[in-house]
């Protein structure tokens, strides 16, 4: 008898279960959109726990390597210096485990001798985890090291893509490494500070593209038709912004049809990107027909709010000598080279460093350094903003944060939410701007208060709001 009620008791119970499973999943059918957004949002705030942990724990251990660094490897024995980080080491790994042994924390002291500036680490540690700070900082030039962070932080590299581009020697392949030392610092500075790319920091020379699997001889269709079969992969090579728009664009002028071989849209540069393939070495009759291209776009295909369309030819070859000639960088034409087959490590090494080196020598020979920086610095009718005004970003930032304290009964800052929804920015874009306008003494910040900011100008040197304030 007691079996027969239990099992009698179980089979109640399944058919409850099923009962409640069945309600359950008809009230989920009739409720889709509420459950697909309450998936989000515990999706978006587990990403967001995951990243503020992986932050906290960068600035943890930059904390304890910069401590280290100061208290203990200042001194002159070095000897001694090991020995106190190996006996430490030792004590914090059996307390706090292994993730502080004293191979970690001579990974620590090499992340803050690498990243000298808090401020900057802030703004850095909030998009790079500890395992990309640990494949840069032992990057030997610190421009390389500035570069990758930048870009993972702008781009969103996981571990492994920035991997792969320190792999490709993606730097040496910039315009940005071929620029004087001083010049490159003034790019990436102005990255960090506006969130802006340029078309040194986008395009590179050369393209590897390899994994077309082109041997031997083959004509242009057929480049043009194994990019487009491997459109994603050749994407990835251009880099992170770039969208394709079309294949063999037709541009119909004195009615007669010319075809642009691809077109591209960059998100960062907000611009289309027109490319020419060409299977042999650079001609100077190349640069005629991209200037006809982008004219075309400027004139036909240009929206208002993008900048002016920029040229890419890609040649297998180039003449440095010709395209030097020509100055085509100031009409927005690049011109790479692509190798269809990749070299092996050392040789891309070896190859690379003699370009760059190479590119740097003749840029000295023809300008003294300091001719150099004054070409690259804004012309006279546009100055730069003296060391105590504020750049147009940073003015629209500072009378934002004034009208919008004004209007608050508590005289309370903005909340982050309120500066991205404003400025339509990233929240890493928002720190960023916060921290420079700290750094230039625009603004003070109270430690550990999301809203505890206070303006240092005098609100009578802010610019208007270029666009209508709704609180």
């Amino acid at each position: 008898m007691p079996s027969r009620r239990k099992s009698s008791s179980d089979a109640s119970l399944a058919g409850k279960k099923t009962a409640l499973a069945k309600t359950s999943t008809t009230a989920t059918e009739s409720n889709p959109a509420l459950v697909t957004d309450l998936r989000q949002i515990i999706l978006s705030a587990r990403e967001q726990v995951a990243r503020a942990v992986d932050s906290g724990l960068a600035l943890l251990y930059w904390s304890i390597g910069h401590r280290i660094r100061t208290d203990v490897l200042k001194e002159k024995r070095a000897t001694y210096g090991k020995e106190i980080v190996s006996a430490v080491g030792r004590q914090l790994a059996v307390e706090f485990g292994d993730g502080f042994s004293d191979k970690n924390l001579r990974h620590m002291i090499r992340f803050a001798e690498s990243f000298p500036e808090p401020v900057i680490l802030q703004s850095l540690a909030a998009k790079l985890s500890w395992t990309h700070f640990k494949s840069i900082i032992y990057l030997d030039d610190p421009l390389k090291r500035d570069f990758y962070a930048e870009m993972c932080r702008i781009e969103n590299w996981n571990t492994r893509t920035l991997r792969e581009k320190i792999d490709s020697m993606l730097f040496e392949r910039t315009a940005l490494s071929k620029k004087p030392a001083k010049l490159a610092e003034m790019e990436l500075a102005k990255l960090r500070a506006d969130d802006r790319m340029t078309p040194d920091l986008v395009f590179r020379d050369p393209y590897i593209l390899d994994f077309l699997g082109l041997k031997d001889t083959y004509v242009e269709r057929d480049l043009e038709t194994a990019i487009l079969r491997e459109i994603e992969g050749f994407i990835l090579e251009l880099g992170a912004g770039f969208a394709f728009i079309a294949r063999q664009k037709r541009m119909t002028i004195d009615n007669e049809d010319h075809y642009l071989d691809l077109l591209f849209y960059h998100r960062h540069l907000r611009r289309m990107v027109a490319i020419e393939l060409k299977i042999g070495e650079f001609k100077a009759a190349y640069k005629g027909q991209m200037e006809l291209y982008l004219a075309w776009l400027d004139r036909h295909e240009r929206a208002a709010n993008e900048e002016k369309p920029i040229g890419l030819i890609l040649c297998a070859g180039k003449k440095d000598e010709t395209i030097e000639l020509l100055d085509m960088e100031k009409d927005g034409i690049r011109v790479s080279s692509y190798w269809t087959e990749a070299l092996p490590k050392d040789l891309l090494q070896k190859k690379l460093h003699q370009a760059v080196a190479i590119a740097r020598a003749n840029l000295a020979a023809r300008q003294p350094e300091t001719e150099i920086m004054k070409a690259h610095l804004p012309p006279t009718t546009s100055p730069e903003p003296s060391p105590g005004a504020p750049t147009r970003k940073q003015g629209q930032f500072l009378a934002f944060i004034h009208e919008y304290m004004l209007r608050n009964e508590r005289n309370l800052a903005p909340t982050h939410a309120a500066f991205q929804k404003f400025f339509d920015l990233t929240p890493p874009s928002v720190n960023s701007m916060l921290i420079r306008l700290e750094q230039r003494g625009f603004i003070k910040r109270a430690p550990g208060q999301a809203r505890g900011i206070q303006l240092v100008i005098t609100p009578d040197f802010l610019p208007p709001l270029d666009r209508k304030f709704k609180f």
